[in-house]
């Protein structure tokens, strides 16, 4: 008889960044081997449904799937995805409610649930030693290289013809700031190079203030359908973060071809290898080295280029759901 694997499906209703690709990607594999449970028009959303609907949609044999950080505290029989761990180290990053309710909430589920799914060694290492948890399994992102490739496109956008490329939440972690600050240094010396920046702020995020610069195109949050080809279109991705849980842009950036840039914050180093180039973040020039270094040297951005191209074949969709569907059968 097959098992009750059901899906808590909150996170369906948000607009698509890492941690809902993640969720979207995994769950369209699965197919219809699982049940999906989303938010209804029923009065409750939010944490509110997770925690007081969501449990009674459960039959005592489910098995269920929480894939975005959170999940009901009163379900035991439950995988719980973490992401990452920096709400409860940096609280300073994030909205001051969130983060005081992510630092009581996740230790208290992290401890409840079966097993701990998270998609870095690094984060991996963290929740054993912060969550005092030992199930834990590490199942990567991945790529989707029938979307994103070199030969992508999008119609959408109005691009500079050349463009150095972020991709990411405009919020603290992700050290946008010394991105901006780092190009008015530079951008006079490469001035047929623009900087585009592509995500915005999110509710639960400390805000950041931005000033129009010459030649950076702020582009907010885009079509998932144009991505890849913004990816493609770019000279150079730069992701230079404070703290990653894995760094899912770096990734399609390599699978459209693109150099990437990242800095030595959370798993960005794990998951780039020797296929990127990574500064130090504790080098107040390291950024402005590399980015000029990448820039001045087609042969670099060539090899760059070639290198990421092969490393992306060790992240597929396929292989994390088919470890995820293996535990979540054997719990």
């Amino acid at each position: 008889m097959m098992r009750d694997i059901v899906i808590n499906g909150r996170f369906l209703s948000r607009r698509v960044t890492g941690v809902e690709r993640y969720g979207r990607e995994i769950i369209s594999l699965m197919g219809s081997r699982c049940r999906i449970v989303m938010t209804q028009e029923n009065g409750l959303f939010g944490h509110a449904w997770e925690q007081f609907v969501l449990p009674v949609k459960l039959n005592p044999k489910s098995i269920m799937w929480s894939p975005a950080n959170t999940g009901p505290l009163m379900v035991g029989n439950q995988a719980l995805t973490v992401h990452d761990l920096s709400p409860l180290e940096h609280p300073e990053w994030f909205n001051k409610n969130f983060a005081m309710w992510y630092r009581l909430f996740l230790p208290l589920l992290a401890k409840r649930v079966r097993v701990v799914f998270t998609p870095s060694e690094f984060v991996k290492k963290k929740i054993l030693h912060r969550l005092k948890v030992t199930n834990v399994i590490v199942t990567p992102n991945g790529v989707d290289t029938t979307r994103f490739h070199p030969q992508a496109c999008q119609l959408t956008y109005k691009l500079p013809r050349k463009y150095i490329l972020f991709v990411g939440s405009l919020q603290p972690r992700k050290n946008i700031l010394e991105l901006l600050k780092t190009w008015q240094t530079i951008k006079d010396d490469f001035k047929d190079i623009w900087l585009v920046i592509v995500g915005q702020s999110g509710q639960v995020f400390q805000g950041i203030k931005f000033v129009e610069e010459e030649r950076i195109l702020f582009l907010k949050y885009v079509n998932d359908d144009d991505l890849p080809g913004i990816y493609a279109q770019a000279d150079l991705l730069v992701l230079p973060s404070y703290d990653e849980g894995f760094g899912l842009p770096v990734i399609e950036a390599m699978a459209c071809g693109t150099p990437v840039i990242v800095s030595d914050g959370g798993a960005l180093p794990e998951i780039v290898g020797d296929a990127g180039l990574i500064f130090e973040l504790s080098n107040p020039d390291g950024l402005k080295i590399a980015i000029r270094e990448c820039l001045s040297r087609n042969d670099l951005r060539q090899r760059l280029k070639e290198k990421g191209l092969a490393h992306i074949h060790s992240f597929t969709w396929e292989q994390t759901a088919e470890l995820i569907w293996d535990t979540l059968n054997e719990i």
